[in-house]
């Protein structure tokens, strides 16, 4: 992360983007649209993850101004290493992160960033089981999650209902401090970040409602299977770092990724 002194009012949007060709150009201007008529001082920064189809090329059609487009070549390397690689390039004093696809309406980011001043808050996550929020969300998943939830309580004593929904907002210091500690790439990338930052002594986490309409039209219940597992096999290496080999502690802290595959270092 690039440190200036003078931007600690900038809010830093970070998108990871994987497969989003044929929407990705309407996606960013929605989100710079609804970004601009909140009145906020902001950089949107979009992460396309691999060159696997034409994101990369589609979001730097439409680069300027505050927008910022960001990728790296060949394969996909997941939503947690899209995350860390766009959180290199925030240069704001708050940073959110926003999944790609507009599943989630982005206005809920003024609702966060509320939530974040009102509480002095380290961060703050959207979360579908909120009383408040608006959800399109099948039973089965529901369910699910509530298993999940249930489940991260027991490991990691975060007292959140909902650690999954893409839409978070964190204090810089927070992921200056987490972000070089960690090793998900992929499905448990949000508990790996919320976990981290708690046992590091970031406790004050809260939840905001969120609006969310998904859609599972392409999801076969095999593939639905598959993630649950990863998922699980995830959050139970996370648990297994932090609290048996204490990987996550001061002494083993790292202050940049390096990705031997691109021969590159990111400071932090």
């Amino acid at each position: 992360m690039n440190e200036e002194t003078d931007l600690s009012n900038l809010i830093s949007v970070v998108m990871p983007a994987f497969r989003q060709e044929r929407t990705i150009q309407t996606d960013l201007r929605n989100v710079d649209k609804i970004l601009n008529s909140l009145n906020l001082n902001y950089e949107l920064i979009v992460v396309a993850d691999g060159t696997m189809d034409g994101t990369f090329e589609k979001a730097r059609e439409i680069e300027g101004g505050r927008l910022r487009v960001f990728g790296y070549p060949g394969r996909n390397r997941g939503k947690g290493y899209a995350l860390r690689f766009g959180s290199a390039k925030a240069r704001g004093g708050r940073i959110v992160f926003l999944d790609a696809g507009m599943d989630i309406d982005p206005l809920g980011i003024s609702m966060l960033l509320s939530h974040m001043e009102w509480y002095k808050a380290d961060a703050i996550v959207a979360s579908k089981r909120h009383p408040v929020s608006q959800v399109d969300y099948p039973m089965v998943r529901r369910f699910t999650s509530f298993g999940y939830q249930m489940l991260v309580r027991l490991l990691f004593g975060l007292r959140i209902r909902d650690t999954q929904t893409g839409l978070k907002v964190f204090r810089r210091e927070v992921l200056e401090r987490v972000m070089p500690r960690l090793m998900v790439k992929d499905y448990a990338i949000d508990i790996e970040i919320l976990a981290v930052a708690h046992h590091l002594g970031f406790k004050r986490i809260y939840e905001a409602p969120v609006i969310v309409k998904h859609s599972f039209a392409s999801l076969t219940q095999a593939s639905m299977l598959r993630t649950i597992f990863r998922m699980l096999k995830d959050t139970l290496a996370v648990f297994y770092r932090l609290k048996i080999k204490h990987y996550y502690d001061d002494g083993n802290e790292r202050k940049w990724f390096y990705d031997p595959e691109l021969q590159m270092r990111v400071n932090i």
